[in-house]
């Protein structure tokens, strides 16, 4: 005697409704993103928004996506870029400092009086570490 008694296409049929639900909640994930990403916007209508996208989801997103949809990409794109830029920013400073110029530095320092002979002994062995 079997457990259950599914059909294919009650299979195929829950599957395509998994789908549109994932597709779903992606879709109010990217929308409430790009409300708290949009800093032109007030907090009084994000949170107007949110409401309407809690209490009538499928008509508020329509609606965001329409009127608000070239923005949306617009502030993805700014996003991605500063992102990059801010990466490359870091990418360039860890890249520009090596030990052998921080160990020059600290000799320097030395050399000066600003460290001690146990301070940049301490200095090197933890940049060498």
């Amino acid at each position: 005697m079997p457990l259950a008694t599914v059909s294919f296409g009650e299979l195929l049929l829950l599957v395509v409704e998994i789908f549109l639900f994932v597709i779903w909640i992606w879709i109010l994930i990217a929308i409430i993103g790009d409300l708290f990403r949009d800093h032109e916007l007030s907090g009084l209508a994000k949170g107007v928004w949110i409401i309407f996208l809690v209490f009538i989801p499928f008509l508020s997103a329509l609606v965001y996506l329409i009127a608000r949809g070239d923005g949306m990409r617009e502030r993805q794109i700014k996003a991605a870029t500063e992102a990059k830029q801010q990466f490359d920013s870091y990418v360039r400073e860890q890249a520009d400092s090596s030990p052998a110029d921080e160990l020059h530095k600290l000799n320097e320092l030395r050399e000066k009086g600003a460290l001690s002979q146990a301070e940049f002994d301490q200095a090197k062995a933890k940049l060498l570490a």
